[in-house]
């Protein structure tokens, strides 16, 4: 049996008779930049994350960085956030010119150790940035209530969490403002890049559409130094088609993690994503852990079976980055990129995909 990583020719198949139309529509238009399909896919998607509004943008990147810039962050300021995520995340703090300050990764649920977090607070620090990593929400509530009084903006990384939930919360809905990615592999993914965040606060999403429009209040007039970063049309209509089908997608996610805790979960030094209660996942990717992670990399390998790693370079040893943090000084961080793994994941994958993935790993174990 062979089981990719990733399978998003078997989606559109069955997304092939509402999409097709809906592209040629935008095309005999000629309506490709903003109009009606962005707005339409914008409400939609607001509604869906429990927010009072959503803007596209051109990649989950951007949305991250016009979320700052609209929060008035730049030079001299300090944003908190994890140690272990995508490397686009501190990116985006960088390029609005102010400076990244990581904290470790916590070990039970990979998120950043939040209570690392106030001793990492300055009088710079101006943001935090909790990442909801691996489709699992962060414990957002004490990071709110240090946000609280340390009077700082949190910004929520959701690139990865499409309809997770915090207590009933969705991924998207907690923080200041968020910033989504559309990128083709994600949950909710795009034919191509795209982005948006979404925020309940208008002053801060006028701030982003402004700012994303080269800095352009109306046409022609330019308030604020701006960017040129926006959701295409074509992309709105694949979007808000697929926005139709991602509940149910994402109970698919869950039923195969469901179905690797059956198989796996017995197995002595092996490491599971945790049903923590209250919080909602989505499972992005279904990471396991293990100090045995080569020999499953080999068994995988032979097996024919996809995987991948996420993250194996922390951001503070990647060259680009290597001024946050010396070799050793976030250590859970460092562990981590060494032991886990990322086993297949995508809504279309049958159970018995899943459970010859399992066995696969005992196997190896």
């Amino acid at each position: 049996m062979q089981v990719p990583f990733l399978d998003l020719r078997t989606q559109f198949k069955s997304l092939r008779d509402e999409i097709i139309p809906a592209v040629t529509d935008i095309m005999e238009r000629g309506a490709f930049v903003g109009g009606p399909a962005l707005a339409d896919f914008e409400k939609a998607f607001a509604e869906f994350c429990g927010a009072d509004f959503a803007v596209g943008c051109g990649n989950g990147t951007d949305a991250l960085q016009l979320a700052l810039r609209a929060g008035g962050i730049g030079v001299g300021d300090e944003v908190i956030t994890a140690a272990n995520t995508f490397v686009a995340t501190v990116e985006a703090i960088a390029l609005t010119g102010a400076t990244p300050v990581l904290v470790d990764m916590d070990p039970a649920t990979y998120h950043l150790d939040i209570s690392q977090i106030e001793a990492a607070i300055t009088p710079k620090t101006r943001a935090i940035i909790p990442v909801h990593l691996y489709g699992d929400p962060v414990d957002m509530d004490p990071i709110l209530e240090i946000a609280r009084r340390k009077f700082l903006l949190v910004i929520e990384d959701s690139a990865q969490s499409h309809g997770a939930t915090y207590h009933g919360r969705p991924c998207g809905s907690m923080g200041d403002i968020s910033g989504f990615s559309f990128y083709p592999g994600k949950n909710l993914g795009a034919y191509g890049d795209g982005g948006a965040i979404t925020t309940s606060r208008d002053d801060l999403a006028q701030m982003v559409r402004q700012i994303g429009d080269h800095g352009s209040p109306k046409k022609f007039t330019h308030d604020k130094l701006g960017t040129n970063s926006r959701l295409d049309a074509i992309q709105a209509v694949v979007l808000k088609a697929k926005l139709g089908h991602i509940k149910q997608w994402n109970e698919n996610r869950r039923a195969i993690a469901a179905t690797y805790r059956e198989h796996m979960g017995d197995i002595d030094g092996l490491f599971l994503p945790e049903e923590r209660e209250g919080h909602k996942s989505v499972y992005h990717l279904y990471v396991i852990r293990s100090a045995k992670v080569k020999d499953i990399d080999e068994a995988l390998k032979k097996a024919d079976i996809g995987f991948g790693y996420h993250y194996p370079v922390p951001v503070h040893l990647q060259d680009a980055f290597k001024h946050l943090g010396e070799p050793g000084r976030f250590p859970e961080a460092e562990k981590g990129a060494r032991e886990i793994l990322s086993l297949p994941m995508f809504p279309e994958m049958s159970k018995e995909q899943a459970i010859y993935v399992a066995q696969t790993v005992r196997s190896a174990i």
